[in-house]
């Protein structure tokens, strides 16, 4: 038999960001729990609001698993004496496995204890299981309230937990459970009974709770579209914005509200960024994606008096984009450029100098990088010339009112501020580009400009902050590098970039003027933080372990790490990839012991030396001309293996013995051009 569980976790507002992880982590804790106490159950989910996290288990069993267990003890010789009689050691052992001494098992000159252990009602397990649940959920930032040692992330309110239709007693933080939940604060105040698991939704409902977050947010996003239209255009529903509006609201309302015309003279980012990061309202665009004057907010609430409610969300948003006009005024005072006479007086960090310095080290490295991406040399003269111009502009915005007081602007502003100043749409676009992508899944650069100007800015703040000693470690990465070097990555595999890592960081060193000695480090350590989040980026992707470390031993090339691992596991799909591997292996278990010299095909003794020279050349050639070389490194393994069949490397000619050592070293420094094959772990 079975029956369903209710856990509710009643409590003061939880913050919206929060309450995803909380639901994630309960349903997790949750089922390792009931695993470990061998309860079966049918499904297990987790619903909630921000006044309540539930879990709903249906199909519980009525009481743990049976299980038998059989251990081994010492020897009949030990357990027994020479008339049979069981010893000290033998009573032990029984007396420790909880067991009659005349239960004991012989068998294989062994004495063992079987004990079979019935399993207890869920009903009494749940007593302790459900509040020790509770107390392990990971929480950032718990508190205490009252004089009590207990700490959540709320004060706890209520508690709900019914087995069946009877309730789990227990207590904690001086709260006892029961079946009484709480209604909406304003439309139905009065607590509720909850019968059963299987009412609770229904008995939320009519006390207008909508606990289910799928539900909730179908409404949500279904009542913004009919207001949208309604307004006469389409509402711009960001997920990250729908994600907090859900954990707001317990019963959801979408309505319209309007705002002053002359306000859409602002730049379209000046007006959304006050109403959707700051007030958490979704914009309106007519068909040419031009804005409304329309905001649509979400309730949480009925319908009633919704005329009051829109004229009080009209009144705090007109406040803000007031802000935003005068700022905006404020800032046209001056073009961007005067503005970046400002950036001395802001210090970039601590021993790196201000962000007017910045901006000279960028126009340095954006040079260099157009000098590699340019087609030509006529395309790279004004290429030049206009990342030049975007990195000199590229932080004023930072010191403007409108990026001080609305933060999320930065770049954004510094592109309209400086098309209206007259400046190139690439120079004024890569302004914007330089900080993509701004969050996990953000855009990244479109342009070879603010692809350019991008790069240089993420590998200036790496390696100027590694240059203080400041690698981030653990959860501690207070520059966002992390963030920033994942970005750089992400943008040099897109473009398929031909940008070597080492490249921009020696001149990244340059500019920062480092000493030598503390440019191998510098490498190195850049090397490792950029290893690992193309790691990440690898795994994302699905690629095998042993891959991923075959192919990280050289990151150098960013852009063409995955595609060298997707290489790789073409390889190992083919028939006969084993072998192939291992004749790969063979030539670097011999060649890495070895030096590089100048090869001597007059020096060869047997065909097959040329034979393997000549495998090779075709299969290097295949490379050089961008060609699918799986075909000639199949033909260079069949080599490698007729090679060393009929050739004995360390030949007592030493001139012979370091020539054939030389030839090996030529072709594994080829192979490992692709991947260290010896990281692959054979079936």
């Amino acid at each position: 038999m079975s029956k369903d569980l209710l856990l509710e976790i009643g409590t003061e507002e939880i913050p919206a960001h929060v309450m995803p992880h909380l639901l994630s982590d309960l349903k997790r804790l949750a089922g390792e729990q009931l695993r470990d106490q061998r309860l079966s159950y049918e499904n297990l989910r987790t619903i909630g609001t921000p006044r309540r996290a539930a879990l709903i288990v249906t199909g519980l069993a009525e009481r743990q698993e049976d299980v038998s267990t059989e251990t081994r003890g010492p020897s009949v010789a030990i357990a027994f004496d020479a008339a049979g009689n069981l010893t000290k050691a033998g009573e032990g052992f029984a007396r420790g496995q909880g067991i009659d001494p005349s239960a004991l098992i012989q068998r294989d000159g062994y004495v063992y204890a079987s004990v079979h252990e019935k399993g207890a009602e869920t009903a009494r397990l749940l007593t302790e299981l459900l509040p020790e649940l509770i107390r392990s959920i990971p929480l950032p930032n718990s508190m205490r309230w009252g004089d009590l040692d207990f700490r959540f992330i709320r004060p706890i309110r209520w508690l709900v937990a019914l087995y069946g239709t009877e309730t789990v007693p227990f207590m904690l933080a001086n709260v006892t459970s029961g079946n009484m939940s709480r209604g909406h604060r304003t439309l139905a105040p009065a607590d509720f009974i909850i019968p059963s698991p299987a009412d609770y939704e229904a008995a939320c409902e009519r006390a207008y709770i909508i606990v289910d977050p799928e539900r909730r947010r179908a409404m949500i996003c279904e009542q913004i579209a009919e207001t949208a239209k309604a307004c006469g255009g389409t509402a711009e529903i960001t997920p990250d914005l729908l994600e907090e509006v859900l954990y707001l609201v317990e019963y959801p309302t979408a309505l319209s509200g309007s705002f002053e015309e002359r306000y859409l003279a602002l730049p379209a980012e000046a007006v959304i960024t006050p109403m959707r990061d700051h007030q958490r309202y979704f914009p309106v665009k007519a068909a040419d994606g031009s804005l409304l004057p329309v905001f649509i907010t979400v309730r949480n609430g009925g319908k009633e008096h919704l005329d009051v409610v829109a004229h009080g969300n009209e009144r705090v948003l007109r406040a803000r984009l007031a802000d935003a006009q005068f700022f905006f005024d404020e800032d046209r005072r001056k073009s961007l450029a005067e503005h970046r006479e400002k950036l001395k007086t802001v210090v970039f960090q601590q021993g790196l100098g201000s962000m007017y310095e910045k901006t000279k080290r960028l126009m340095g490295l954006v040079t260099a990088i157009v000098e590699e991406i340019a087609p030509d040399d006529a395309a790279y003269e004004v290429m030049s010339s206009d990342a030049r111009r975007a990195a000199e502009l590229s932080k004023a915005d930072l010191v403007t009112g409108m990026v001080t007081e609305f933060t999320e602007l930065q770049g954004i502003m510094g592109r309209e501020y400086a098309l209206l100043d007259g400046e190139k749409p690439a120079v004024a676009r890569a302004i914007d580009e330089q900080y993509m992508p701004r969050f996990a899944g953000d855009e990244l650069p479109q342009t070879p400009l603010g692809f350019a100007l991008s790069v240089a800015d993420k590998i200036d703040n790496i390696v100027g902050t590694f240059s203080r000693g400041k690698i981030p470690t653990g959860s501690q990465d207070p520059f966002a590098l992390r963030r920033q070097a994942l970005g750089l990555v992400l943008m040099l595999i897109e473009q398929e970039s031909g940008l070597l890592l080492s490249d921009l960081v020696d001149e990244a060193c340059d500019l920062y003027a480092l000493d030598e000695d503390k440019r191998e480090k510098m490498q190195a350590d850049v090397a490792d933080f950029i290893r690992l989040r193309l790691k990440n980026v690898l795994t994302e992707r699905g690629v095998r372990y042993d891959v991923q470390e075959a192919v990280l031993v050289d990151v150098d090339f960013v852009a063409n790490v995955p595609v060298r691992a997707a290489y790789v596991e073409r390889l190992l799909k083919e028939n006969g990839a084993d072998a192939l591997v291992q004749s790969f292996v063979r030539v670097s278990n011999i060649a890495r012991m070895a030096e590089r010299t100048t090869l001597d095909t007059d020096l060869f003794q047997a065909a097959e030396e040329g034979a393997l020279l000549s495998a090779y050349e075709n299969a290097a050639a295949a490379r050089a001309e961008g060609g699918d070389t799986l075909a000639a490194e199949r033909s260079l393994a069949q080599a490698i293996d007729a090679f060393f069949d009929a050739v004995m490397v360390m030949d007592k000619d030493a001139r012979i013995k370091i020539n054939r050592l030389t030839l090996l070293k030529t072709i594994d420094d080829y192979l490992l051009e692709t991947a260290d094959y010896s990281k692959i772990v054979l079936n």
